[in-house]
């Protein structure tokens, strides 16, 4: 009979306290996210002057990315990339070139490299 009563008593503790911290965060005021800086905005004038194998920003996908030091560790010859450097290469990137899709896993490597928003 002891064990019941220890039992009831610690489950009423134990709803007591849930209830108790669930009012709490109801109660608490809500933190504050940090204000966003402006993102930055990459132009046409401003991206056609990255436009080498030493300083290479592209646009894709309405992003601009700066891949100057993606360009030694990529696996097609830097010509394939450098053509691109300081354009829009969102037809490039999509296809390849011969038609055929970057892998997912590219796709996700790029966001690295982002550096703002392209802005034509």
């Amino acid at each position: 009979m002891a064990l019941k009563r220890f039992m009831f008593a610690a489950f009423v503790a134990f709803v007591s306290s849930v209830a108790t911290i669930g009012i709490l965060g109801r109660l608490s005021p809500s933190p504050v996210a940090p204000p966003v800086a402006a993102e930055r905005r990459v132009g046409r004038d401003e991206l056609a002057r990255h436009s080498g194998a030493r300083d290479c920003w592209m646009a894709i996908g309405g992003q601009a990315y700066d891949l100057t030091s993606y360009l030694p560790r990529h696996p097609a010859p830097p010509s394939v990339m450098t053509r691109w450097c300081g354009r829009d290469a969102t037809e490039a990137f999509a296809t390849k070139g011969r038609g055929r899709p970057h892998s997912p896993a590219a796709r996700v490597m790029l966001a690295q490299y982002r550096i703002g928003l392209f802005t034509p």
